[in-house]
């Protein structure tokens, strides 16, 4: 692939304009990130969870281990790739929201990339950090439109690019709020990145990166998220099926065997819509028989299972995942995942993208 964009996000800019997406728990650590960070595209370091197979967890110390798991990452994948650009996906969902963002940029982590919500006060818990880039992830102008008003008025700063993360298709928490959104139009990529574009044009006037994301796999749609003006992609669901990926090789063959019908969408006891694989544990959460696995800590700040015991505790379910635990684990994969045939080598995969 020939012409490709220059990415520029804040004062880094990677070798090519790939960002991995970031995927917990810890689908995409250390390894999978310092892997894509070497061959030149943003290696992204998921957040959640990173305590969850810490040798100092202790069951008591969640919050601690997450922080000092957090610098090991980060220090890790600098080690792996010392001239690459590392981003850490930190939710705005979690408890620990903050200590995870300033445990990231102390450990002098590129990027913060932060969705599942609006990242608000993210220039805050930065303010120290000034070389650190802030990135949102929006599934739509209006909440791109909250954070660079709110940004410029409290901070006096923009954001140093924008994801969009169309719900037809991401995986894991998927950026809509309600079910109706998943496949409404008004959310597309089609749609919402030429409408952001030229409300950062016309509007801000600035020159913030758009970066589309959501169903991005081969160089066609990369090709096509660049025609919509388009600066960047993010690449979640085939980074996950690749020997670098950080999950246990049971996960990686549950995307290999997936096919159409066993992806779904349900409703996360985050409170917004998820896709996974259909496996036992989903099945029996769509039918209302799930039992749930004890509350690790009370890492969400909205959690239904904390709240009415109405669902289950999502952080327990995704650490069986990343174990390779079929029947109990909560398996987060983009619609993509069906095109997942066999593993994939992390420079395999830009080689095909990028041509070389």
């Amino acid at each position: 692939m020939t012409k490709l964009p220059l990415l520029k996000i804040g004062r880094h800019t990677p070798k090519y304009p790939i960002i991995q997406g970031g995927m917990g728990v810890k689908i995409s650590g250390a390894r999978l990130a310092g892997s894509v960070a070497l061959q030149g595209g943003v290696g992204t370091i998921a957040s959640v969870g990173l305590a969850c197979d810490h040798p100092d967890y202790s069951g008591w110390n969640y919050f601690d281990i997450n922080e000092i798991a957090m610098a090991e990452a980060v220090k890790s994948s600098r080690t792996a790739a010392p001239d690459g650009v590392i981003a850490v996906n930190c939710m705005v969902a979690l408890t620990d929201y903050d200590r995870q963002v300033r445990s990231a940029a102390a450990a002098g982590v590129d990027i913060i990339i932060s969705g599942a919500g609006l990242p608000m006060k993210l220039p805050e818990y930065t303010r120290d950090f000034p070389d650190v880039a802030l990135v949102p992830i929006v599934s739509s102008v209006k909440a791109a439109d909250l954070i660079i008003r709110k940004w410029g008025k409290m901070y006096g700063r923009l954001p140093d690019a924008i994801v969009v993360e169309t719900p037809l298709y991401a995986g894991g928490h998927i950026g809509a709020t309600r079910m109706e959104h998943v496949t409404d139009d008004a959310f597309s990529l089609e749609r919402v990145v030429p409408e952001l574009v030229k409300y950062i044009e016309d509007t801000v006037k600035s020159d913030i990166p758009v970066v589309a994301a959501g169903g991005i796999w081969d160089v066609s749609d990369m090709r096509r998220a660049f025609g919509l003006g388009a600066r960047g992609v993010q690449i979640g669901t085939r980074f996950a099926c690749t020997e670098e990926c950080d999950a246990d090789m049971r996960f990686k063959q549950a995307y290999i065997d997936a096919g159409p019908e066993d992806v779904v969408v349900i409703m996360s006891p985050v409170g917004i819509p998820g896709r996974a694989l259909r496996n036992p544990f989903v099945e029996k959460y769509i039918s209302g028989e799930v039992e749930s696995k004890p509350c690790i800590a009370a890492c969400l700040s909205h959690c239904s299972y904390l709240k009415d015991r109405s669902t289950f505790c999502i952080a327990q379910a995704l650490v069986d995942a990343y174990k390779g635990n079929w029947e109990t684990g909560l398996f987060f994969a983009g619609s993509n995942v069906v095109k997942c045939s066999r593993l994939e080598r992390v420079s395999e995969i830009f080689k095909e993208l990028v041509g070389e």
